[in-house]
């Protein structure tokens, strides 16, 4: 018996070190990474929306990049979300309640794509709402992680958060193929209803969260909830009052801000090259692999290497990779022999791992630094700013892409495009001593909350966070 015990505590050892990174495998856990593996499968209906938007709503290129920036506007005032969680708890549970809500949100909006949305205004609203759903619902897990990953040790550091982003990577590899194959042979709305089923997962899970209330005695509520809040807007003021705070704020902006070619791109790709919807999500599949390998990747090498270095050279890397589209949208790589399916494939598993080797460290160090009371808040600041930047992005893209008069036919100019928004991402290097240096990096788990807001906050802002998973 004693041999037989022995052994089983061995497996689960092993299954507690290997498979959840010394992560205690427990009821809440499990729901927690039952969130992020939502966002990670939500990526069934990315293709569905983009073929909708374009086939059945018949819009051009400008208007798609348009709808879906505005479709980021949720994850650019998600620090408002974090700031009601903390600050406006339901039924004194600041985090519970409002997982279920953004379940029950998430799934209204996709049953209204699949039935009752015939117009772009109609399509707009639904996915904001889709994409509002998500970003409650991130906000919410994001501060549970950080308030569990606080109390990492040094040799732990960042294990929870990859363990996280590593299940959300295999939700998305999961769904990669099949939201390409399901449009081969189903309707879009029949993959907006197969979506819909996902959300309700969350709210669910939401009941398997230990927490305990705010506060037990209703009197108290009110004068409980203006002082947490007052006390919120006090930090808040005193953190974004630092200029070690707001340059790299403003860095972050700068680097997410350059225009995208994306939408432009999408329509290249379907009406020029005819890509079928098969084949894209192999694509989608190739770099749901990066994106769990990019997890991998900064998991066992990269942790300590300064984010800095990190993203000098992604941000080169990603320049120079990205113009091997113009052989693409040329036809040069016809003339070369190489069939235009590799070619599509082009910078997305590079990109994806060090998209998500970026994000992991900002994740890190952004869980050491939120102060106990107002994670939900602070987390989303960190997180926010490159959202808006993502938003403008696509803004700007949109302009170029009027201005230049490429439409659903005409890609003469797709090349000039192309050329723009790669060159663009040059543009944030000479501001990235903005960003703290090696020195700078190593920032130990403060001790009160007076120290967490000394001048390392925010330090490694510029994160790689993955956009809504229902856009393209």
């Amino acid at each position: 018996m004693l041999i037989q015990s022995s052994g089983l505590s061995k497996v689960k050892d092993s299954v507690t070190e290997k498979i959840f990174l010394g992560n205690q495998p427990n009821a809440e856990l499990m729901a927690i990474l039952a969130v992020y593996f939502v966002q990670g499968i939500l990526g069934l209906s990315r293709l569905a929306i983009s073929f909708f938007l374009k086939d059945e709503l018949l819009l051009s290129p400008v208007q798609v990049s348009a709808l879906l920036g505005a479709a980021f506007l949720p994850w650019m005032i998600k620090p408002m979300f974090g700031f009601i969680s903390d600050g406006l708890p339901i039924f004194g549970y600041r985090r519970r309640p409002y997982l279920i809500l953004s379940g029950i949100l998430g799934t209204v909006s996709w049953v209204s794509l699949a039935t009752i949305v015939h117009t772009s205004w109609a399509a707009g609203v639904a996915i904001a709402l889709s994409s509002l759903s998500v970003a409650i619902s991130d906000v919410i897990v994001d501060s549970l992680v950080v308030e569990r990953a606080r109390g990492e040790s040094q040799a732990k550091a960042g294990s929870l958060q990859s363990l996280c982003w590593g299940i959300s990577a295999i939700g998305g590899l999961i769904t990669a193929y099949f939201s390409g194959l399901l449009l081969q042979y189903f309707t879009t709305r029949t993959v907006f209803w197969i979506t819909a089923l996902f959300p309700l997962i969350v709210s669910g899970a939401a009941w398997l969260i230990a927490e305990s209330p705010v506060s037990k005695d209703a009197k108290d509520t009110n004068h409980t909830n203006s002082l947490t809040i007052k006390h919120q807007l006090s930090q808040l003021r005193q953190a974004l009052s630092q200029k070690t705070i707001w340059l790299p704020t403003v860095f972050i902006f700068i680097w997410q801000a350059t225009p995208s070619a994306d939408s432009a791109f999408f329509y290249f790709t379907t009406n020029e090259l005819h890509f079928e919807p098969e084949f894209l999500g192999r694509v989608h599949l190739v770099t749901s692999f990066a994106s769990l390998a990019g997890v991998w990747i900064f998991q066992r090498f990269l942790k300590n290497i300064p984010f800095r270095v990190i993203f000098a050279w992604s941000a080169v890397l990603s320049s120079i990779l990205g113009m091997t589209m113009l052989l693409l949208v040329t036809h040069t790589n016809r003339l070369l022999g190489i069939d235009d399916h590799w070619f599509s494939l082009g910078d997305s598993l590079i990109l994806s791992v060090m998209g998500k080797i970026a994000f992991m460290q900002v994740m890190v160090l952004a869980a050491r630094l939120c102060p106990s009371g107002v994670e939900a808040t602070l987390f989303a600041l960190l997180m926010s700013v490159f959202n808006l930047g993502g938003s403008v992005s696509h803004a700007f893209g949109a302009l170029i892409t009027y201005w230049l008069g490429i439409t659903a036919t005409n890609f003469d100019l797709l090349w000039l495009l192309v050329l723009i928004t790669n060159l663009s991402t040059l543009l944030p290097l000479p501001f990235v001593n903005w960003l703290p240096g090696a020195d700078e990096d190593k920032i130990q788990t403060p001790k009160d909350e007076q120290q967490l807001f000394m001048p390392n906050l925010m330090s490694k802002s510029v994160s790689k966070e993955p956009e809504p998973e229902v856009v393209e």
